[in-house]
Order: structure tokens, then sequence, then C-alpha cells
């Protein structure tokens, strides 16, 4: 919508918030004659109740944050419906509409008739609490952060945003004057140091390695942790065997379970670093021969 037709638009809301606050007037200004309030009172007493339904109502369009909003929608409602009541009892009660001035029964039965009363009166002192809590709650609210919109260029897109520059920027800082004879050295390279630095940007003789796939690294990660694994055996059935020899040179040696258990192996394990143990020491005895004294 152009604001052209939002201006239009609040002009009627206004026009027709007008009119029904008219029409309430007169209902609001008879209830509070009936309770007993003065002339002057009688005439303020509308803008009481309805001025704080308009309250209300711009609070709910300014206010950001969803708990006050929620209170704001609350009063509104709540004042709405008590002024829907007040104008009701007004229909229904024709001794409301010409009596000059004085108390006025609003109910035939005490119990409502005390109710009634007692939401007329209260309604003035809830304008004077809800209003300041919701002009509190205006004034004090946080505004967003607000966000700066992106530099785009030519085409479109979004630019990099440019880099911060130091209020106050360094000033360079002096050099001493250079050496023209060191100057001329180092600007003309003697033909020695283009030979050596050709020389060793030549091109390697061999061809350069093919790139290796991840599935090729995978497998030699894990013929290399493969190989780690079986050393880290081998050392410990090496340990476990000079450990059960140990103990059998000392006349005490350990059985096939607590052989395991030491190393954190099982029975059979330990068993069978003892039958090796036992196989290296057969194989390393000498062999003895029976010699025939007859064949002599």
């Amino acid at each position: 919508m152009n604001r052209k037709g939002r201006v239009l638009l609040v002009l009627a809301l206004v026009a027709v918030v007008a009119m029904a606050f008219r029409v309430s007037w007169n209902a609001l200004r008879d209830v509070a004659k009936a309770i007993g309030a003065d002339a002057t009172a009688a005439l303020l007493y509308p803008f009481v109740v309805d001025g704080l339904m308009a309250l209300a109502l711009v609070a709910t369009l300014v206010l950001t944050d969803r708990g006050d909003k929620r209170f704001a929608l609350r009063v509104l409602a709540t004042y709405t419906l008590a002024s829907l009541v007040l104008n009701y009892v007004h229909g229904l009660v024709p001794a409301l509409h010409d009596a000059p001035a004085g108390r006025v029964r609003l109910a035939q039965w005490n119990g409502a008739h005390w109710v009634l009363v007692l939401l007329a009166s209260s309604l003035p002192v809830g304008s004077i609490y809800f209003g300041s809590d919701l002009v509190a709650k205006v004034l004090h609210q946080r505004t967003p952060a607000t966000t700066e919109a992106p530099v785009c260029g030519p085409d479109g897109q979004e630019s990099v945003p440019a880099p911060h520059t130091p209020a106050h920027p360094e000033q360079p800082t002096p050099t001493a004057t250079p050496d023209p004879v060191a100057a001329a050295l180092l600007a003309e390279p003697s033909a020695l140091v283009m030979t050596r630095a050709d020389a060793e940007r030549a091109p390697a003789p061999h061809t350069p390695h093919a790139p290796r796939t991840p599935e090729a690294e995978m497998a030699d990660e894990a013929l290399r942790q493969a190989q780690f694994e079986e050393a880290e055996l081998e050392r410990m059935r090496q340990d476990a065997r000079r450990a059960y020899t140990e103990s059998a040179q000392a006349g005490r040696p350990l059985s096939a379970r607590a052989l395991g258990e030491a190393f954190g192996m099982s029975e059979s394990w330990g068993r069978k670093q003892i039958l090796a143990v036992r196989d290296e020491e057969e194989s390393s005895r000498p062999l003895l021969r029976a010699v025939d004294t007859a064949a002599v």
C-alpha cells in the first residue's frame, strides 16, 4: 500500500474511533453520575476509560517485546470489556438516562449492583496504574540494533567491505640513504650467481609422483597400523617368554594362567608362550648319539 492509502486508512480509523467515543461517552457519563461523581468528574470519566483503550492500542503497535505487547493487549481487552458492560447497563436502566444527578441503582439485585459499582469506581484507578506502566514500557524499550545494508556493486553483487582506516595513520619511518655502490651491486647480480640460480631451478630428471588417492592413503595407514600391532604383540611374546625363563631358572616356574594374567592375556596364550620356550630349549640342547662299541 502506498503512502496516500495508508494516510487515508489512518484518518478513517481516527474518525470511527471518535464517533464510537461519542456514543460511549454519554453512557459512561451517566454511569459516573449514578455512582456519585460530580458534573466535572462525570464529564471526564469517559476519557479515563476509553482514553486508556486508545493508549493501550497505540502501545500494542509500538512495543516490540512480545511480553510487553501481550500485556498491552490484555489491558486493551480488559477495558474494552468493562466499557461494554457499562454501556450495556446504561441501556438496561432507564433511570440513568434522565436522572439529573445523584445516585441510581445499577441493578435490582444487591450483589449485581455492588459488583457494577465496584467496576465503575475501579476503572479510573486502573487507568492510572496501567497507563503509567504502558508509557514506561514504551519509553524504556530497547530499539533493535540496525544492521548496515551491504554495499552492492554495479553488477548487483555485494562488494567486500572497505578495510578499516585508523584515525591517526602511522607516520612512515625515515630510512637511511643507501650507499650508491651497494645499491649498484644489489641491482646488478653477478653472472656466477645467476648461473647457480638457473642450475638450481632446472627441472629434476625424474618424473613427479602421481597424486595419491584417499583409498591408497587409507590402505597404507591400515598397513602401518597392522605392522605396529604385530610388532607390539611380538614384543609382548618375547617379554612373556623371558619372564617364564627367569621364573623357571629361579625354581618357581609360572603357570600358564599366571603368565597370561601378568600380560593381560588369556591362559591359552600363556600356555603357548611356555610351549615356545620349551621348544627353544629342546632345539638348543646337543643331540647325544649312542656309539656301538662292538663296531669299534
